[in-house]
């Protein structure tokens, strides 16, 4: 006890000198746990994980796309009243009358029949020249012509000569019985090849046959620039004419087209 009289103090001063270098460990464990917090935290701060964003939904821009692909079709014809009201007609009737063009008119007519209009060229006989020179003669038919010229004629050509509708070029076989005559056709510049068996023809117009049920009408054999036909008493020119379509023109230019047996 006797020592521990004489050096408390120094016993003392050794404990507190103790708990100060615990103190100065412990502090520096904490500041480096501390340091490290810190950069955890700042990293979770800085590195945050990006969440990856939703997938775009496409299908309404997809539809939308779909959609342009298909065009609208529009009728403003016959359906629509408000770009197109229902056109009437005046009769020249006694007293006139009012009537509703879609019950009279070009498109209440039908085209019953169309038929072709061919060119034909036939090697109709060869004639041998007491010279040796042959001479060819050929028939022409022309039923697209205007009328007058639209029977067979029959024309004579030598190779070399040309008439009004063809040059003949060469003879193929014997001369005074040939398997083929080679001609060149003057309003195409087409070479083609015409026999005794094997006629030349050529599509060249065609002809049309039209019915008017609501006035009991019907014509036969037009052709472009047949006279005008008369529907409601209003003329119509006929302006072409296909393998399945008569087109007219009314007085104010405006065209009607009429397909091969359309009901009206």
């Amino acid at each position: 006890m006797e020592l521990l009289k004489k050096n408390y103090e120094k016993i003392l001063l050794g404990v507190v000198l103790i708990g100060l270098g615990v103190a100065v460990g412990f502090l520096l464990i904490k500041i480096n746990s501390e340091r490290q917090k810190i950069e955890e935290l700042a990293n979770s701060l800085v590195n945050r994980p990006v969440k990856p964003l939703n997938p775009l939904d496409l299908a309404p821009a997809e539809t939308s796309l779909k959609r342009l692909t298909t065009p609208a079709v529009l009728d403003f014809s016959r359906t629509n009243r408000i770009f197109n009201p229902m056109p009437w007609q005046q009769t020249r009737d006694n007293p006139p009358v009012l009537i509703l063009a879609s019950k009279s008119g070009p498109g209440l007519a039908t085209v019953t029949n169309v038929t072709p209009l061919f060119t034909t060229i036939t090697l109709d006989t060869v004639n041998v020249q007491s010279d040796g020179a042959a001479r060819y003669l050929f028939g022409i038919e022309k039923q697209a012509a205007p009328a007058g010229k639209r029977s067979k004629r029959q024309v004579g050509c030598s190779v070399g000569e040309k008439n009004d509708t063809f040059q003949l070029l060469s003879v193929n076989g014997p001369r005074e019985n040939p398997t083929n005559v080679v001609f060149l056709l003057l309003d195409t510049l087409e070479t083609n090849n015409v026999s005794k068996d094997a006629p030349f023809k050529r599509v060249d117009g065609y002809k049309a046959s039209i019915r008017y049920d609501p006035e009991r009408k019907a014509w036969h054999d037009q052709r472009v620039g047949s006279p005008p036909l008369k529907f409601n008493d209003e003329e119509y020119k006929i302006v072409g004419i296909s393998s399945n379509e008569v087109i007219l023109m009314s007085p104010n230019q405006k065209k009607w087209p009429i397909k091969l047996n359309s009901a009206p």
